[in-house]
């Protein structure tokens, strides 16, 4: 028999840090962005972020929600084995966190990460030649973007050492056959990242399903547009971002405030 969550708790805003809530609030937030974007895939996949503070936990959605029915205060508090440390009503899925606390426990600097299986990203991911330099959003993710080869599903603990070894320090990632991947020092930051990869992937399938032969930069330009583009993901254009999307959420619905 089917049990029914109910996303509905009492707010914690009052019973955590202002810190934590804030966090709380901009995850919230950037789940309800995926599925904005068309991103999410049920109930599947996480995005995750570091609890501000020396005990590394983390937050994740509850495991059976929808990514437009996260609010702050229904994100489940976790360690790095994806275990509860707080009370919480909903069930995780800590096999899934499988990926995420591969990169947590090794980058200290990916306090957000995202992890998708999109229809263009997993359809990239698939592709022999992974993300081409075919347009401005794919070459300023270049020199930043990393691979790591499909080993099944990811329940294997012993996997995490190879996804840290093929990510390395860069942020964002292409998990062959299985989807996209971006992190950062913050959620906004780990959002803009994946939204170039995610748009780069959609021009690529577009691009190469019209049968012409794609107009081929020379290697100079994606050079110079990957050192540009450098630049605008470690805080520069999140920043200013990321406020114009908390608005749009506002107008459609705020309730991942609560």
């Amino acid at each position: 028999m089917a049990v029914a969550l109910d996303t509905r708790v009492p707010s914690l805003k009052d019973k955590v840090s202002p810190e934590e809530w804030a966090q709380r609030v901009d995850l919230a937030a950037t789940y309800r962005l995926v599925h904005h974007y068309g991103w999410d895939d049920m109930i599947f996949t996480h995005i995750s972020a570091r609890v501000p503070g020396p005990e590394h936990h983390f937050l994740i959605n509850p495991y059976g929600l929808l990514f437009d029915e996260i609010t702050a205060s229904n994100l489940v508090k976790i360690d790095l084995d994806g275990n509860k440390v707080e009370e919480s009503p909903y069930p995780v899925n800590p096999a899934g966190f499988t990926i995420h606390s591969a990169i947590h426990a090794h980058r200290d600097d990916a306090h957000c990460v995202i992890h998708l299986h999109s229809t263009d990203g997993v359809a990239v991911s698939a592709q022999e030649h992974g993300l081409l330099p075919l347009d401005q959003h794919a070459m300023m993710l270049g020199a930043d973007l990393a691979y790591h080869d499909y080993e099944g599903i990811a329940l294997d603990l012993d996997e995490r050492e190879r996804l840290v070894k093929d990510i390395g320090t860069k942020n964002v990632m292409l998990l062959r056959n299985h989807g996209t991947l971006a992190c950062g020092k913050t959620c906004a930051d780990a959002f803009l990242r994946m939204y170039y990869l995610e748009r780069a992937c959609s021009m690529q399938v577009r691009a190469l399903a019209g049968g012409a032969k794609p107009n081929a930069t020379n290697q100079g330009v994606a050079d110079k547009t990957a050192g540009q583009g450098a630049m605008a993901f470690d805080g520069l254009v999140g920043a200013m971002a990321w406020p114009a999307l908390l608005r749009l959420l506002d107008r459609k619905d705020p309730g991942y405030r609560t």
